[in-house]
């Protein structure tokens, strides 16, 4: 079953910086956020030379439940398996924008944010969630971080009371038409001829990885070439099948590194949780 050690074989055996050049014969591509986003589809369903269309769609059906949208979280689900969300940013240091949705330590089905289409794919409840972050440097993929969720946002809790409190105040405003929605809310009837309408919308952001783990020695380099950093909890890593486990741990080498660190819970950072890293540089 593919998960995040067979993509990371994957982009080993590919490791593509100029992502642009390598999909624009292939699908007329000129964005590098497209092309990210291939590359991310491509190495989770080993799919990168995979040069006839219908081969690499019937691929696509085999391995994903689910190929999202800019708007609604998340932009791919593996059956069975993990969620994964695309963010590109241009800079090493550059904060992720999530806009209207809030960083998430796993993906719920109950959750406003995602598509019926989402939510009825497959059967289930919650998934884990890995944050793709692609760090695109004149226009060449420098960086990749895959982080799971658990270990980058806090529970869900924490940023639906911070919603669920505006939405309470603004509705305490004296003569105010407050109504729900899937953003922070809408104030409706704002002037005497109660014909305009207030749309009060949440944009979201996280803090660039190198920023949030700068305390934990990650193994990154500044002059590699390309680097994917992946970090995940040690047990998750151990819950994958023996043989994806020993499979990259047979292609250890001075190129790709693999070994546990210590990071801050993000719901209580004082607490200290086991985490494995997954270190490539070409």
């Amino acid at each position: 079953m593919p998960n995040i050690l067979t993509a990371f074989q994957t982009l080993i055996t590919h490791p593509i910086s100029d992502l642009i050049s390598y999909y624009k014969g292939k699908n007329r591509i000129n964005q590098i956020g497209d092309a990210l986003e291939f590359f991310i589809k491509d190495i989770f369903a080993d799919t990168v030379t995979e040069t006839d269309e219908l081969k690499k769609l019937l691929k696509y059906d085999e391995v994903f439940s689910y190929s999202g949208n800019a708007n609604n979280p998340p932009d791919l689900m593996l059956k069975n398996g993990d969620a994964v969300e695309i963010k590109k940013i241009e800079s090493l240091g550059a904060s992720i924008a999530l806009n209207s949705s809030y960083p998430k330590s796993k993906l719920f089905c109950d959750s406003p944010l995602i598509t019926s289409h989402c939510r009825t794919c497959e059967d289930w409840q919650e998934k884990d969630i890995i944050y793709a972050i692609g760090v695109a440097k004149d226009k060449r993929l420098k960086l990749l971080w895959l982080i799971y969720g658990d270990c980058y946002a806090a529970d869900r809790e924490i940023y639906e009371k911070i919603t669920n409190t505006i939405a309470s105040g603004i509705n305490q405003i004296p003569g105010v038409e407050f109504s729900k929605t899937k953003e922070l809310g809408r104030v409706n009837k704002v002037d005497p001829l109660k014909i305009t309408y207030l749309r009060i919308r949440g944009m979201w952001g996280i803090q660039n990885p190198l920023s949030v783990f700068d305390y934990a020695n990650l193994g990154y380099e500044k002059n590699s070439d390309f680097q994917a950093i992946a970090i995940m909890k040690t047990s998750k890593y151990l819950s994958f099948p023996a043989q994806d486990r020993e499979g990259l741990e047979a292609r250890l080498d001075c190129n790709l590194q693999m070994f546990d660190v210590k990071i801050k819970s993000p719901n209580n950072p004082i607490q200290l949780i086991s985490a494995r890293i997954i270190n490539y540089r070409k």
